[in-house]
């Protein structure tokens, strides 16, 4: 009963403030792609919030912050909801925030943007490309995604051949973050410190800003180049990327994959294994000769005005998560892992992997760098068989291969991918959310007894 009263209180106080509570806008406004993982969608599917609300301004974000404050209300903050780990999920009610009305480019500069959290990054992108410039990576949800989101949600993507992880120094150069208590502050990041918000989950500050690095705009060429045999793929694509190819994207799609790319027909035939890449223009020729001499044949290079021109998806669209997508589009019987390789990269032990499980398992891979060096990631299909099955694959994985698990089948940052409590990100929330409120349940790192008490700060004060 508190909670309804709480709740009441909060809705009368919200003074024009947008928000929405019927039930359908909940559902809609309560889920991300977290259905991927069938272990999350029997967890989450029937979870909502209470409210969302649609915060126009920097003020009224503040409004809002003082409001679940005040009435200790859980709080989410959701952007294009395109997550697959179930981070914008309220896992025990209350206020969903939507930001994507905070959406203006701010200020583009050399080598610089500062954007609002809410903008979708596709339209961050043209915006840049517009003076010349472009992001450094993007997630394969590039249309519908906000760049808030992906720096909360995301670690890297489309551009992490070249420009590495999100983590990575100099990527990510600022952020303005409201604190979530009575009276919100708004906090400024710079340089390093943005990493106390990155990747948490929304847990610890409400980002309403980011600045980011830009690097000089490429008119990509989108190719798709396809070979007699998975090994031979892979081979190319670590060579490729060894000799500094200049590629914003590499991946390396197993032929199985070809009956749920269907809108590519005869360009990516199911007898043939496919590497998806964008390439710098003045690279063509070298990363031709390249391929042909690794036995490779090119099916098509098209510029992104040619792609849509002639109905395929830009090659951003064939890697990294997108073909999970794609697979559940067709079967819903798959899920997937997210898998990092050991330095230096083995081919050969795909190979092996490939055999050891068959139909079970449907390999893709990604050319990327982390820390400055070469890293490989996949994220395979994965035949559902049941909790059981897909924790002994991750077991099989990391014992006998040496591999890193990123489980996307559970709901904690660092059950997920970070492996370990991030201290640094766990006192930066006890300064921008001291009540516990925001993403309650994300984080293994908070517990209920961290929070403030102010009837207790308010009794050492009346003592003192």
């Amino acid at each position: 009963m508190t909670a309804i009263r709480n709740l009441e209180a909060f809705k009368a106080a919200l003074n024009g403030v947008r928000f929405h509570d019927d039930e359908k806008y909940l559902a809609a406004r309560s889920h991300d792609y977290f259905w991927y993982s069938p272990i999350l969608n029997e967890q989450l599917k029937d979870l909502t919030g209470d409210l969302v609300v649609l915060p126009q301004n920097l003020d009224e974000v503040m409004q809002v912050a003082a409001l679940a404050a005040r009435h200790r209300l859980p709080l989410t903050l959701r952007g294009g909801g395109t997550g697959n780990y179930g981070q914008c999920v309220p896992l025990e009610g209350g206020v969903i925030m939507d930001l994507t009305r905070l959406d203006r480019v701010i200020e583009i500069t050399d080598g610089h943007v500062r954007v609002e959290a809410g903008a979708r990054i596709s339209r961050l992108d043209d915006a840049a490309r517009e003076t010349g410039q472009e992001l450094l990576m993007y997630p394969s949800t590039r249309q519908m995604a906000t760049i808030g989101g992906f720096i909360a949600g995301g670690s890297g993507g489309i551009g992490s051949l070249r420009h590495g992880m999100l983590r990575d120094p100099g990527n990510v150069t600022y952020a303005k973050v409201v604190t979530v208590e009575p009276e919100p502050q708004v906090i400024e990041l710079h340089g390093g410190d943005t990493q106390k918000i990155q990747h948490a989950y929304g847990t610890n500050g409400i980002v309403v800003e980011l600045g980011l690095a830009l690097t000089r705009a490429t008119d990509w060429i989108h190719i798709a180049v396809l070979f007699d045999g998975y090994d031979k793929a892979l081979r190319f694509a670590t060579r490729a990327q060894a000799d500094g190819m200049d590629c914003y994207l590499l991946t390396a799609v197993e032929r199985r994959f070809a009956p749920f790319y269907r809108k590519f027909g005869d360009h990516f035939p199911a007898d043939r294994d496919a590497i998806f890449a964008m390439v710098a223009p003045d690279e063509m020729e070298r990363f031709t000769e390249e391929a042909e001499a690794c036995g490779g044949r090119v099916s098509f290079a098209l510029t992104k005005p040619e792609i849509r021109e002639a109905g395929l998806q830009p090659a951003y669209e064939c890697g990294w998560n997108h073909t999970t997508l794609q697979a559940l589009k067709v079967d819903r019987g798959w899920t997937y892992l997210q898998v990092a390789y050991p330095r230096p990269f083995d081919p050969d032990l795909v190979m092996r992997q490939m055999e050891r499980y068959g139909d079970e398992v449907f390999w893709h891979h990604e050319m990327a760098r982390m820390e400055g060096e070469i890293q490989i990631f996949a994220l395979p299909l994965v035949r559902w068989r049941g909790k059981e099955a897909m924790y002994r694959l991750i077991d099989e994985l990391e014992r006998l291969d040496g591999c890193t698990i990123f489980d996307p089948h559970v709901v904690t940052i660092e059950d997920g991918g970070m492996k370990q409590i991030d201290d640094a990100q766990i006192r930066f929330k006890k300064l921008a959310d001291p009540y516990g409120l925001m993403n309650p349940g994300k984080t293994r790192g908070w517990h209920a007894g961290m929070a403030r008490d102010d009837q207790d700060q308010r009794q050492q004060g009346e003592t003192a």
